[in-house]
């Protein structure tokens, strides 16, 4: 969640009156910006706990009620949001000190959907955004069965039509969003006109201490960079599916059904890796079932996630979080099992919702979830409008940083499984982390991609889906299984769409979390290969990456990555050696193959 949004909101709920007045008499001054920013972070600081409750108690317990009191204190928040980003702008042609030009930026930064300042379209934003996330926490396929039901479906199937019904099953309950969803963006864009900004989509990427055009230039050269590793995935995936289905499920020649890679949006390949494993390269080991082998619950999953961060020096999790959390999902309400992490106070009240299975792909997920709340507790004693990452990717890059920690090594050390697999499993480990991990990037990149195209008029309502899948085939070489309309509202399905989450937090978190490991790997001493690395119990690293945390968005990024790993460029480089052998092998495998799409 946006922390500048919560804290808002908290203003409005308790009652106060929390606009900052900015009483300027001819032309502004450093004094009167530094007196502005001063109030504005009292009042945020402040009110935000309360803000953070409202939103816990809407994701978990998700009804008509808590649904239109969470639209409700979002118009508020958004018009005050608003208003303060144009405060900020009054001081825009002032020379200020370095911390206090950073604060104003944030300010202005800081709305994901900027409404206007028409308070009939603030309002009805927020009714929109609350209706489509309680469309997607609430949705069912036509014959009742929930997201995670067809997930398991999608992860365990290779029945290519019983995959295709909970594919298209899933995908019913987005049309009805595309109309809500048109005029999100239409408000949402005079919302971004009244801060200067030409869209939403320009104003997202201006976020990131660099011209907008540049950052997208950025994002073009990171995916240039890890663009082959994925080529050659792709093509031996396909041949791989090929030689499963036949030349009439999979040709050869086209990009690849989006049904048959083991997860909803054929984002994340890993549940397929029998499919294509290496032959002769069993990894040693099958992680769900020692989980579940050595009674792992799901908060036993929890704090073996806590035990790893507590292994590198970090502060253990507070109790609150063991009596506050969601871990496991109730079977008496409805609530919003998208895994996130919480900051309720902007202090120790940590916690995370998410609806916990014992598997391995939870395993990781817990990791990561954790992350996060790591991140927040370290940055707890910066000023309010810095508590968040050096940039959105960082906050995401952390606890995958750490999940690249869990080898065999690890898992020995945890007593999971009994001896450390030798070379001979590399390929395989290596094929499974990339059936994730790399096959992932092109999805990353795209989501916002569609989303900058949406904002900026590229494509209309009646091009949306059409868009969505080009891009998908361009990136991914994924199509779809049957044919779509413009009606269908594909992207609609994926979480992040309705929820109006950035998403290319997920693809810098993609490359910048092999940046993260190589770095820990190095201060660690340790001189073998990257897939071989565990962090696990080095306070040194601890320390390093402590430091990098405890800087939150109190400096440019490129000053934090400096920090941890003596570098200020993001760099895939570090994808390209981790998964070096798999690379190799891909290639030989792919020899007389014709790859591309």
């Amino acid at each position: 969640m946006k922390k500048t949004s919560m804290l808002v909101i908290a203003m409005m709920l308790a009652g106060c009156d929390a606009n900052v007045d900015v009483n300027i008499k001819g032309e502004p001054t450093a004094e009167e910006a530094k007196a502005f920013v001063a109030a504005v972070e009292k009042d945020y600081a402040e009110k935000s706990e309360f803000a953070s409750r409202v939103f816990w108690v809407q994701a978990n317990f998700m009804t008509e009620d808590t649904n239109a009191m969470a639209a409700e204190v979002g118009a508020e928040m958004t018009a005050l949001a608003v208003k303060y980003a144009n405060d900020a702008k009054k001081f825009n042609d002032l020379t200020l000190d370095a911390e206090l030009r950073r604060k104003l930026e944030i300010l202005k930064l800081g709305i994901t959907l900027p409404a206007p300042s028409n308070e009939a379209d603030n309002k009805e934003l927020a009714t929109i955004s609350a209706k489509l996330d309680s469309m997607y926490a609430t949705g069912k396929a036509p014959d009742g069965r929930t997201l995670g039901e067809l997930s398991d479906v999608m992860a365990t199937s290779r029945d290519p039509q019983e995959l295709l019904k909970a594919w298209t099953g899933w995908r019913t309950i987005s049309p009805a969003m595309k109309d809500k969803y048109a005029r999100m963006v239409e408000i949402a864009n005079k919302g971004a006109k009244e801060l200067g900004y030409s869209d939403v989509g320009y104003m997202w990427r201006a976020g990131y201490d660099m011209p907008a055009d540049d950052f997208r230039a950025e994002a073009d050269r990171l995916w240039g960079q890890v663009k082959p590793l994925y080529d050659s995935l792709h093509c031996h995936v396909r041949a791989k599916l090929n030689d499963k289905y036949g030349d009439e499920v999979v040709p050869l020649d086209q990009p690849i059904p989006a049904h048959l890679m083991g997860n909803m949006w054929a984002q994340e390949w890993g549940n397929i890796y029998d499919v294509v494993a290496p032959e002769g390269s069993d990894i040693g080991y099958d992680l769900t079932k020692a989980l579940k082998d050595k009674d792992y619950d799901a908060v036993k999953m929890v704090k073996t996630g806590e035990q790893f961060f507590t292994s590198l020096g970090l502060d253990p999790l507070p109790d609150t979080f063991w009596t506050r959390s969601l871990i496991t999902k109730p079977r008496d309400r409805e609530v919003q099992c998208h895994a996130s992490a919480w900051n309720i106070d902007n202090k120790d009240d940590v916690r995370i919702k998410m609806c916990t299975k014992v598997n391995a792909d939870d395993f990781q997920t817990v990791h990561h979830e954790l992350g996060h709340n790591f991140y927040q507790r370290a940055y707890k004693n910066q000023s309010i409008l810095h508590q968040g990452g050096a940039n959105d990717g960082f906050h995401e890059a952390i606890g995958d940083a750490i999940a690249l920690s869990i080898t065999p090594d690890y898992l020995k050390q945890l007593g999971l499984i009994d001896t450390v697999p030798g070379p001979e499993s590399d390929l395989g480990l290596l094929m499974r982390r990339a059936m994730d991990k790399v096959a992932f990037l092109p999805f990353g990149l795209m989501v916002d991609q569609w989303r900058w195209q949406v904002f900026n008029g590229e494509l209309t309502p009646e091009t949306y889906n059409d868009g969505w899948w080009a891009l998908r085939e361009k990136y991914q070489g994924i199509r779809p299984p049957v044919e779509r309309a413009a009606d269908d509202f594909d992207p609609g399905a994926k979480y992040h769409i309705p929820g109006n989450t950035p998403y290319m937090r997920y693809f810098l978190a993609r490359v910048l979390q092999f940046q993260f490991h190589k770095a820990a790997c190095a201060e660690a001493g340790f001189d073998g290969p990257l897939h071989r690395c565990t962090i696990y119990g080095n306070e040194d690293v601890g320390k390093k990456l402590n430091a990098m945390l405890e800087m939150g968005a109190s400096k440019p990024w490129p000053d934090a990555l400096e920090a941890f790993t003596g570098t200020r460029q993001m760099d895939g480089g570090a994808v390209l050696e981790y998964f070096a052998p798999l690379k190799d092998w891909l290639d030989a495998q792919n020899k007389g193959r014709t790859c591309g799409w």
